[in-house]
């Protein structure tokens, strides 16, 4: 198991077991919205990947200038700028992507996944371990877009990143592309995600851990050894 103070584990924690969107419920808003297709999910994810960095890489080198009372307004400009960036990128050489995401690629500004790891984490930590957070949480965020991106164009068009799916797209379930569906495969994602992270090893069960050793003294042991 990794240390939780190890620069592995601040990047692996968002992954799986702090994944922002199927485990602490973060971003909601563009995660129902842009992924009706895989690479809308991808598009989304990565953007939002390089403004938590960038962002907490910037506070973690700030943290000690900037003032307590306005900390949250500096944490909002300092991402505003990234977006900014981000979106004159996107426009200039993805036109395609900038258009599909629209307005939602502007609301990076006020995803709380990006102010909550601000706040909580670049803002009291070291510059390696904020970048390395940054990263895991948007690839988290990313690979959460694009698992739920799929699964609706699949089964809602019959494609999937260009190319066609027979039997599928014959008969597409056009309700998998609409909200009701989007929050269909949230569900079940998030389902299957809370599964595997609250997941533990067997553990081996010895005369040790047992309450009643002492009055027992192994015979409950012997009796399982015999019988097998």
């Amino acid at each position: 198991m990794a240390d939780k103070h190890s620069n592995w584990y601040e990047f692996t924690k968002g992954l799986i077991k702090q994944n922002p969107t199927l485990v602490t419920l973060l971003g909601m808003c563009p995660t129902l919205a842009v992924t009706t297709m895989a690479k809308n999910g991808i598009g989304m994810g990565l953007a939002t990947t390089f403004v938590l960095v960038c962002s907490n890489l910037v506070i973690s080198l700030l943290k000690n200038v900037i003032p307590k009372a306005v900390r949250l307004p500096c944490f909002i400009v300092v991402i505003a700028g990234f977006v900014t960036l981000i979106e004159f990128l996107m426009k200039g050489y993805i036109p395609e992507l900038y258009d599909s995401l629209g307005v939602f690629l502007s609301l990076i500004t006020v995803n709380c996944i990006i102010l909550g790891r601000a706040e909580a984490f670049a803002s009291k930590n070291k510059i390696l371990p904020s970048i390395l957070d940054g990263l895991g949480m948007g690839l988290g965020f990313t690979l959460s877009l694009f698992c739920m991106g799929s699964v609706r164009e699949i089964l809602g068009t019959g494609s999937w990143m260009g190319i066609t799916i027979p039997v599928i797209s014959e008969n597409p379930m056009t309700v998998f592309i609409m909200p009701a569906g989007g929050f269909f495969v949230l569900g079940c994602l998030i389902a299957l995600v809370n599964k595997i992270a609250k997941k533990k090893p067997p553990q081996e069960i010895s005369c040790s851990s047992c309450p009643n050793a002492a009055m027992c003294k192994g015979q409950c042991r012997d009796e399982k050894e015999a019988c097998e």
